[in-house]
């Protein structure tokens, strides 16, 4: 087996109390990770107490069995931990990548306008949206759907829907979670829009 290196203390020490913690977490004993994992309920005992050494082959084991990623049990914080949003003033629009996964992004965006009444300027581009109303009340068109979305309520569709986002009785702000395809499918409507001429009403541009 090839053992974790011992001089990391401080790392050692995480990932073991990681492993119990996100055990305990699932409302599993000793035993139930034991047999999820393969391994003896004594072998996760001693390497939950740091009595035997952390070897690869268990942590990817115990990893699976944890439903988690050896990377993510392992992870320790970067000194970058705090990071300020991109600020697009004209549209009241926030944009902060998401360091874990670049193609991801959040965006906080206050809306004014309502969606549009031509279901023809709804939009579709591959990928998957969710987005939640910090203040007032969005309204959502998606396909032949009309979605309305109160302050704290939340809302996940495809985004191969046709959808615009829109306000409802004055402005509210949203913030969504946009995956690789939506954010690049938003850019793309974006730069059609500005070449048009036209208002955006569809949707926070990631």
């Amino acid at each position: 087996m090839l053992p974790m290196a011992q001089d990391n203390g401080d790392l050692d020490s995480l990932v073991r109390k990681r492993i119990r913690a996100l055990r305990v977490a699932q409302g599993w004993s000793l035993e139930e990770l034991a047999a999820r994992a393969h391994v003896s309920q004594s072998t996760l005992s001693r390497i939950e107490n740091g009595r035997r050494r952390l070897a690869l082959d268990q942590l990817v084991t115990l990893a699976r069995a944890l439903d988690t990623s050896l990377d993510q049990l392992v992870e320790t914080a970067s000194d970058d931990v705090v990071t300020s949003p991109m600020i697009d003033g004209a549209h009241g629009l926030m944009r902060w990548p998401v360091k874990g996964d670049p193609g991801m992004s959040v965006v906080r965006q206050r809306m004014t306008e309502p969606p549009p009444d031509n279901s023809s300027r709804l939009r579709a581009h591959p990928g998957r949206e969710w987005l939640v109303v910090l203040s007032g009340t969005a309204i959502l068109m998606l396909g032949h759907r009309r979605f309305r979305v109160e302050t704290n309520q939340a809302a996940e569709f495809p985004t191969m829907l046709p959808h615009a986002i829109g306000a409802e009785g004055g402005p509210c702000e949203i913030l969504g979670i946009f995956d690789r395809d939506a954010r690049r499918g938003h850019q793309r409507d974006s730069a059609d829009q500005h070449s048009d001429g036209d208002r955006d009403t569809g949707g926070p541009r990631a």
